[in-house]
Formats: structure tokens, C-alpha cells, sequence
């Protein structure tokens, strides 16, 4: 999944990381050096070979000093651009995906994943072109550097390296699981934020913030308990690396004492030996922090990988719309669906209906029937368990989504608005619409005069999902929206519900006189908003309880007739 960005940024990244190597290499230097002026110049008196050597000092912290600037800015450069792509791709990657995966995986985790997860990464990518090769490397090279002050003395690390090997590997082994539930309780956190959010008007309404306190507490009391059990476990090795090393110390400065009495080893090289080891101690101990950012940054990227490595995906050629005319003709045969795998929950149960071009056919039935499940399987937002979907004789399945669904309008039954002037939010369903076609589509949708009557009319500004606007406006504004699209199918689900009875005739008039070819799709709740259909399916748990006009129902399905009655 990484090698897409590696073959983008790798030079810059090795820049960097040779940066990071000079910078390490001056920082290596200097111990010794300082063994050099304790040695030669304080021992010798010699005041000319300590500025002398001084001078080197400063050269060398300045060379380290220039090379950290330069990696900074790379690093961060690099980082930041790998982000911004990687978000981009995961972005882009939930917009082709099917309804269904975004269904299984779950919004709120989709939106930690395409933020959270990816400034994990980011860190992480950052910290490599810095610290994270730097430590290792300083690590290594103040070993090495030790080694050749005072092979007798670097015996003490044959006990201590193995030591700190097994922390580290310890570490790691724990870390990872627990890291990989602060990642979920993340996930837990967001949904019930989101959630919250979605519906605080039903929560005000209903005096309920208590509740909704207390699942965030909840939430938030869980995040806090798998973050603490990860923390609490990780700062048990950091005392326990510092104290192994204070140890090596301890007996570097007993061993390297005893030498210098017995004239064996010179003062300068103890400081420096004891420098190294302090080094050694110090980047030992970012390497473990380091570890733990891989910890996090490996668990964000097994989730970012689950969503990039979906297969199924919503191909289409969306640059190349085939312009070939949909005359709306639909069928469904012997289609079976259900939201799980489960068959006992089929919500759907071997629909067979054909639906004319030019026709309009009402569906209704109560809440649960199926009647959206329909118009979501006719959209390729899921797939049908078993059966085929016709359009104009053709299985959609074998049909680019992206050219049956421009053919097709969706007045959802949750209108939503995007944050916008109306203008705006009516051009969205004709991208390059002019200004009298939007207002000829709000003219059918009898949303022109409500419009109007706006200070700033058709550039009033509506806030998120037209929170400035009543029920009825806002569905007005999403007929107006699939109506200047000109589609050859229209599905209106339960779209003029909060319309009045007058108001929604005068639509239903104005769309048939707009385009009497239109195959219109009407679910309803209300039977008067589906009595002119040419004909009418009545929905009864998943399956088709009775086809035909509105007076042959009334004769013919117990069922519609209940509900005529209690709607009369």
C-alpha cells in the first residue's frame, strides 16, 4: 500500500536520512574529542591544544547544527505531502466503495481512520526522517565508539545489550494489542459524538442530555481505560532500561577506576566511555518510545490497509458517461434481499414487478416492508441476494454505475442539504446549470415563491442540511435538485411528506407536464400520494402483497383497503 508514496518521495526521504547520518556523525565525535582536551591539553597544561580542540567543538555542533535545520525542513515537507496524499486516497477510496462496506465498517471508524490513523502515520513518517534514524544510529555508533576507547570496559555490555533486547522485545509484544483498543475506543468515542450531534434537536426536545452525558461518559470512561492499561505498560520499561544502564555505568566507573590506579587507562577515556554509555542510555530509551510509536503507527495502518485493500469497489468510467438513451423500463425478477447473511432475515422475498416507460408506479406499505430496500437495490447500493434488476432489458449489474445513475433522480426520504446558497444546492443535481433552469426547476417544485420571498432569494445562504429552512422547504429544494438533472427515472421516496395535500398535488402536476416520459417512482406513506399512479404495489413484510390501480385495490387487497380506510 506504501510503495505507491516510496516511489514518490524516496529521494527526498534519503536526503534527509544523510542528514540525519551527519548529524549523528558530529554528535559521535565530540566524547571524543573531550577525552582528546582532558588527556593532552588539562594533563599536558597545554592551553593552545584546548582552544584548539575547543575550536573543532564548536565547528562540529555547528555542522550538526546545519544539517538538523535542513532535515527539519525536509522531513516535514515529506510528512505533510504524504499525508495529504494518503488522506486523499482514502477519501477517494470510501467514494467508490459500496454502501454496504461503509455500512459494515461504520462511518464514525471511517472518519478516525482517514484522520486519526493518518496523522499516526504522518508522525511516524516524520520521526523516521529525524529521531527514529538518528537514535538507532547514535545508538550503534556510540557503541562502537566505546568499543574502541576501552575494549576491557565494553565487555559490561555482553550483559547489559541482551538485557535491554529483551525489554524492548517484551515491550512490543504487549503493546501492540492494547494500542489496537485505543483505536476502537476511538472508533466507540466518535460514533457516539456523531450520533449525538446528528440528533440534538430529538435530544434537546426530549430533555435526554443526562442520557447522552452518560453514554459519552461511558465512551470516554472506556478510551480512558484501554489508554491507561497501554501507558501504565509502557512506562513500566523505560525505569527498567534506565536502571539496567545506571548498572553498566556503576560497573564501567568501578572497573575504569580501578584501571586508572594500575595506570591502565587514562582519565579522558573513562569520560568519554561513561559519555557513550550515557548516549547509549539515552537513545536506548527514544528507541523505545520509538517502538511504541510503531506500535500505534502499525495498528493505523492495518486499519487504513482494511479499507484500501477492499476489492469491491464501484467501478465505473466516470470521465466517459455512455450517452446511450435509458428509456426507463425497469424489472425485477425473483429478487431476494436481505441486510445480513442470515436468510431467516430476508427484507426482501422474491419481488417480481416490470415497470413501463413513462409509467408511474407507487409503492406503499408500512414502515419495514421493503419499499426502500428497492429503490437502494435499483441504485447498486447493495446488491440483490439473489434475482436480477433490469434496466431496459439489461441485468444493472453488468451496467457502469456511474452511467445508470446519471440517468436516475433520488429525492431521498431524508432530504439532505449541503452547506451552501440554494442556488447552489439546486445545481447540484446539473453542475453546469444556468440560472432560469434553476429556477424553472423550483418552479415544479413549487419552491420559486418561498425562494423568492428570501431577502437574498435565491443566494440565501442555507446552513448545514438547511437548518434555516421548515420540512417542506427543504424537500422542495431536493425535488427542485433531481428535477433539473432531466432524468429519464425518478424516485421519490416519501418526498413530499411534509408537504400539504395541495402543495403535492401541484408538483405531481407540474413534474408529469415537465416530461410525460419521466418513469416515476413514488414510495409513500400516504395513499392520496399515490392514487394516480398507473399502478400501485402494496408491500407487506418483504414481499408483494397486491399489484394494481387504485380501484382495483380497493376491490381486490384486503391490506390496502385498511389502509385506505385509517387514512380516510
Amino acid at each position: 500500500m506504501l510503495k505507491k508514496y516510496w516511489n514518490i518521495y524516496w529521494k527526498l526521504f534519503c536526503t534527509a536520512v544523510f542528514f540525519v547520518f551527519l548529524e549523528a556523525m558530529a554528535s559521535l565525535i565530540q566524547p571524543t574529542i573531550v577525552s582528546k582536551v582532558i588527556d593532552v591539553g588539562v594533563k599536558n597544561k597545554d592551553l593552545s591544544y584546548v582552544l584548539k580542540t575547543g575550536s573543532l567543538m564548536v565547528f562540529v555542533t555547528a555542522v550538526g547544527s546545519i544539517m538538523a535545520i535542513l532535515r527539519n525542513n525536509i522531513s516535514g515537507i515529506v510528512s505533510q505531502k504524504f499525508a495529504r496524499d494518503l488522506r486523499y486516497d482514502l477519501y477517494k477510496k470510501i467514494q467508490y466503495m459500496p454502501v454496504s462496506k461503509i455500512d459494515s465498517i461504520g462511518r464514525a471508524s471511517l472518519i478516525t481512520r482517514i484522520t486519526n490513523d493518518v496523522t499516526q502515520l504522518q508522525t511516524f513518517s516524520n520521526g523516521l526522517m529525524r529521531v527514529y534514524v538518528k537514535a538507532p544510529i547514535l545508538c550503534i555508533g556510540a557503541l562502537i565508539m566505546a568499543i574502541f576507547l576501552s575494549f576491557e570496559l565494553s565487555k559490561t555490555f555482553i550483559i547489559i545489550i541482551p538485557v535491554l533486547a529483551i525489554l524492548v522485545f517484551l515491550n512490543i509484544k504487549s503493546g501492540f494489542p492494547r494500542f489496537k483498543k485505543v483505536q476502537k475506543s476511538i472508533d466507540n468515542l466518535n460514533s457516539v459524538m456523531r450520533e449525538f450531534l446528528s440528533g440534538i434537536r430529538v435530544v434537546k426536545a426530549f430533555n435526554r442530555s443526562d442520557y447522552e452525558e452518560e453514554r459519552f461518559n461511558r465512551a470516554n470512561l472506556s478510551l480512558n481505560k484501554s489508554a491507561t492499561s497501554a501507558m501504565r505498560l509502557m512506562s513500566i520499561f523505560t525505569p527498567l532500561l534506565g536502571l539496567c544502564v545506571n548498572i553498566g555505568i556503576i560497573i564501567v566507573l568501578w572497573f575504569g577506576g580501578k584501571m586508572i590506579f594500575d595506570n591502565n587507562l587514562e582519565v579522558g577515556k573513562v569520560v568519554a566511555f561513561v559519555n557513550y554509555m550515557l548516549q547509549i542510555f539515552m537513545y536506548i530509551q527514544i528507541i523505545l518510545n520509538i517502538f511504541n510509536q510503531l506500535i500505534r503507527a502499525m495498528t493505523s495502518y492495518e486499519r487504513i490497509k482494511e479499507v484500501m485493500n477492499i476489492d469491491e469497489t464501484e467501478k465505473s468510467s466516470k470521465d466517459e458517461i455512455s450517452e446511450t438513451k435509458v428509456h426507463g423500463e425497469l424489472e425485477f425478477k425473483n429478487v431476494s434481499f436481505s441486510y445480513h447473511d442470515s436468510s431467516e432475515l430476508d427484507c426482501l422475498k422474491n419481488i417480481n414487478f416490470k415497470c413501463h416507460m413513462g409509467e408511474t408506479i407507487g409503492i406503499i406499505g408500512s414502515t419495514g416492508s421493503g419499499k426502500t430496500t428497492i429503490i437502494n437495490l435499483i441504485l447498486k447500493f447493495y446488491k440483490p441476494k439473489i434475482g436480477q434488476i433490469y434496466c431496459d432489458g439489461k441485468n444493472i449489474e453488468e451496467m457502469d454505475v456511474y452511467d445508470l445513475r446519471s440517468k436516475i433522480a433520488y429525492i431521498p426520504q431524508e432530504v439532505h442539504l449541503f452547506s451552501g446558497t440554494i442556488a447552489e444546492n439546486i445545481s447540484w443535481g446539473k453542475k453546469d446549470a444556468t440560472m432560469d433552469e434553476i429556477e424553472n426547476a423550483a418552479k415544479i417544485a413549487q419552491a420559486h415563491d418561498f425562494i423568492k420571498s428570501f431577502p437574498y432569494g435565491y443566494d440565501t445562504y442555507l446552513g448545514q442540511n438547511g437548518v434555516n429552512l421548515s420540512g417542506g422547504q427543504k424537500q422542495r429544494v431536493s425535488i427542485a435538485r433531481a428535477v433539473i438533472k432531466n432524468p429519464e427515472i425518478l424516485i421519490m421516496d416519501d418526498s413530499t411528506s411534509a408537504v400539504d395535500f395541495s402543495t403535492e398535488s401541484l408538483i405531481k402536476k407540474s413534474i408529469n407536464e415537465y416530461s410525460d416520459s419521466i418513469t416515476t417512482i413514488i414510495i409513500a406513506q400516504r395513499i392520496h400520494s399515490v392514487s394516480n399512479a398507473n399502478r400501485i404495489i402494496v408491500m407487506d413484510k418483504g414481499e408483494i402483497a397486491a399489484i394494481g390501480t387504485h380501484k382495483e385495490l380497493l376491490n381486490s387487497s384486503n391490506l390496502y383497503k385498511e389502509i385506505y380506510e385509517s387514512q380516510r
